[in-house]
């Protein structure tokens, strides 16, 4: 692709405005002001075209305005676009929630609870697990990124910039340590550690510190998203599933950015062989409209009529989106994701031997990372260096975001094919070799 000046005249005139009119705590990587999206492509105001490798963070796993979805949101939309589906019935919220209890990776039947976000699918899990079990604590983890809303925060520990200014947040709340092996934070090294992050909540914080019989339920990322993409060790999150059941405790699978297709399975869960007892999903469940669910054991739905409710969750043109969303992946995106994604980060780990500054390669599916440093040795973050790819890979017509403190994410469309994919990655090399000729 061409390299452009950017933003144009027209983007700038749009972004004077944003300025003047939206709230500035709206994180904007880059002057990209969108006009129109087909596919795996989008294009700016400007009429410059981009390979988008963002899939508005997670969301558009169909591809941009696929049109199967906009045929259900149009049937749906002349037929009503509002009856609250928290007073009312309609057929299609009904259907979607039959489907999500079919898909979602739990034996025990299970019931769905629709929201309209990712925070709020993870505030309703925070609810229930403490009504259904009648304990007060949570447990999170370090690097996660569960939601910005008051309880969502509570358990988010990505950036501090999210929890300043905002205390006091939800009391009984504790973070420990994620299976992060490229960083591990108890200086060891894998298999030798012995899963010391697990061990270390049984053998330590539930000695010291945290009742087990006062802890409600534990939230996980199957993979950490905005903390950096990590994926942990083989073994980690089957060794949590057997620490929660000797305890009595939920755990409670944050999907919201890995669900729906995005790693190679319809749900990241299913990698591990492992069963949650609550799953939170939203993103890419309508290919971008508005929608948020909590699926959990339908022996833990105890809650009574009132308890918890959402006006706008479920609304039916987004129920409608995420059904054609569904038929899409379960008819061969999700197999598409896994194939490209292996393709994909074969290529990245090609270039980790031939750049300075590829620490780790990580991921599965379609939700690949790379973190950057300035030198594989001492693992020194490399954020400059990050942050300089992200903006000449936009300059030169691919779209990036970052993660973590120095880690760029590859998150195309999963309607994606190799070829189109290596040409995002053509992009992106060029891009790393200029900032490690430029910065080291």
């Amino acid at each position: 692709m061409d390299e452009r000046q950017v933003p144009g005249p027209k983007a700038e005139a749009w972004i004077q405005r944003d300025g003047a009119n939206i709230s500035p705590s709206y994180t904007r990587s880059y002057p990209f002001v969108m006009e129109r999206g087909e596919g795996v492509y989008v294009w700016d105001v400007d009429g410059n075209k981009y390979l988008d490798f963002t899939s508005g963070i997670a969301v558009t796993n169909t591809g941009h305005s696929h049109p199967e979805v906009v045929r259900a949101i149009k049937e749906q939309a002349e037929k009503f676009l509002h009856m609250s589906g928290t007073d009312f019935y309609y057929p299609v919220q009904i259907e979607l929630a039959e489907t999500l209890n079919r898909i979602a990776p739990i034996e025990e039947p299970t019931r769905v609870f629709f929201a309209n976000s990712g925070a709020e699918a993870v505030e309703a899990a925070l609810k229930l697990a403490r009504y259904a079990t009648r304990r007060p604590h949570i447990l999170a983890f370090r690097n996660a990124f569960h939601g910005r809303t008051m309880g969502a925060l509570s358990l988010t520990a990505s950036k501090v910039v999210q929890r300043r200014g905002f205390a006091p947040l939800l009391p009984e709340v504790t973070h420990v340590e994620y299976g992060y092996c490229y960083r591990c934070p108890f200086n060891r090294t894998y298999p030798e550690c012995d899963l010391a992050c697990i061990r270390y909540i049984e053998e330590e914080l539930f000695q010291s510190e945290v009742p087990p019989d006062q802890v409600a339920a534990i939230f996980v990322e199957p993979i950490q998203g905005e903390g950096g993409y990590i994926v942990p060790p083989p073994g980690w999150m089957r060794a949590l599933r057997e620490l929660c059941d000797r305890h009595g405790i939920l755990l409670v699978a944050d999907e919201v950015q890995t669900g729906m297709g995005r790693t190679g399975k319809m749900f990241a869960m299913e990698h591990f062989g492992v069963e949650p007892d609550i799953i939170t999903v939203a993103k890419g469940i309508a290919s971008g409209l508005p929608l948020g669910a909590m699926i959990a054991r339908k022996s833990l739905m105890i809650w009574p009529p009132g308890a918890h409710a959402s006006t706008f969750g479920g609304n039916p043109v987004a129920a409608a989106a995420a059904l054609a969303t569904i038929r899409l992946l379960e008819g061969g995106l999700v197999e598409n994701a896994a194939r490209v994604g292996k393709h994909m980060k074969a290529r990245l780990l090609d270039m980790k031997d031939d750049h300075p500054t590829i620490g780790d390669v990580r991921g599965l599916g379609l939700m690949l990372g790379v973190e950057l440093v300035k030198d594989k040795e001492t693992k020194e973050r490399a954020k400059d260096v990050r942050d300089w790819v992200i903006q000449r890979a936009f300059e030169k017509g691919l779209l990036l975001l970052g993660a973590g403190r120095n880690v760029i994410r590859f998150i195309p469309p999963l309607i994606i094919d190799e070829e189109t994919a290596d040409k995002g990655l053509d992009i992106f090399e060029e891009a790393l070799t200029e900032a490690e000729q430029a910065l080291l």
